[in-house]
């Protein structure tokens, strides 16, 4: 699931942050996006992989992208 031609909409740092925390901000910010637009999440935790997925999905919004560079996370997610 790998794509670097989607320029995402936002950007959401939550790098350092730990499980639950990246997946509650992620759904927060996805909110306040407009159907369409798309949310870029970096982070570290290694949950996130899943959780971040899990969430996303669950709510309707369509995962993208999940790239993994050593322990940095970055995901792309329409709203």
């Amino acid at each position: 699931m790998e794509n670097t031609e989607i320029t995402p909409d936002y950007t959401l740092d939550v790098k350092g942050e730990t499980c639950p925390y990246p997946a509650i901000k992620t759904l927060e910010a996805m909110e306040s996006l407009q159907k369409g637009e798309v949310l870029e999440v970096l982070g570290d935790c290694p949950q996130s992989i899943n959780n971040i997925q899990f969430d996303c999905k669950n709510h309707g919004y369509e995962v993208l992208s999940v790239e993994q560079f050593g322990p940095n996370l970055r995901f792309l997610i329409r709203k």
